[in-house]
């Protein structure tokens, strides 16, 4: 019900995804981040426990298919899970279980996984893996770029109503954390849309967050 990518970027260090499914807040249940660590996408039939573990097992050295395997020998119905992971070598993993839904299918490369179930087309995690290589500039717009390159090329068997971004960089507190957690029209379109607004502002938020006297303005009536 879902397809996504996982992507790390090589000038900056950010680790990021973009999600999206017919299912509603899928962005809530499956996406998974941690700055100087990696990214995570935990889908199908959902488990968020496998997300965070992944990354912990990461985090204390397993490089993502170690962390996948491990969590393929550990973890409970695991036929039914596909897991996406990118990591700090640029390595990335994806590990679907022989229960995933539909028509599947999954993309790896350097710094970037793409996969999806119930799709409409088994190119799709493809295509998305080639925008992603292809394009330059922000991890967020890129990844956002790669998950329109998928709808484009065929998406989910139906409908998706739900998309989101998580993009992290050096704090604790993700970059951008941008979800349309159910509409009936198109959810990627919202995303680019909440995007660009978000984008401009993205590292005042940082700034705020670290010290407020540096902070600009926050442009809303009685802020001088």
């Amino acid at each position: 019900m879902t397809f996504s990518i996982v992507g790390h970027c090589t000038d900056t260090d950010m680790f990021g995804i973009a999600i999206s499914s017919s299912s509603p807040a899928v962005a809530a249940r499956c996406s998974f981040a941690r700055a100087g660590v990696g990214a995570v996408a935990s889908q199908n039939v959902t488990d968020p426990r496998l997300g965070p573990h992944a990354l912990d097992l990461m985090e204390r050295g397993a490089s993502p298919s170690e962390a996948l395997s491990i969590i393929e020998r550990s973890g409970s119905h695991m036929a039914y899970r596909q897991l996406l992971a990118v990591g700090r070598s640029g390595e990335s993993a994806i590990y679907s279980g022989g229960q995933v839904l539909g028509l599947w299918s999954e993309a790896e490369g350097r710094d970037a996984a793409a996969a999806g179930n119930l799709l409409a087309d088994a190119g799709v995690p493809e295509v998305m893996l080639q925008s992603f290589a292809a394009s330059t500039g922000h991890l967020g717009a890129r990844l956002i770029g790669a998950l329109r390159a998928g709808l484009d090329a065929g998406g989910e068997a139906g409908p998706v109503h739900s998309a989101g971004l998580l993009v992290v960089d050096k704090q604790a507190w993700p970059l951008a954390e941008l979800r349309m957690d159910w509409t009936e029209d198109c959810p990627i379109a919202a995303l680019e849309a909440a995007y660009a607004v978000y984008a401009p502002q993205m590292n005042d938020y940082v700034t705020r967050a670290l010290d407020p006297r540096d902070a600009p303005s926050y442009g809303v009536p009685g802020d001088d």
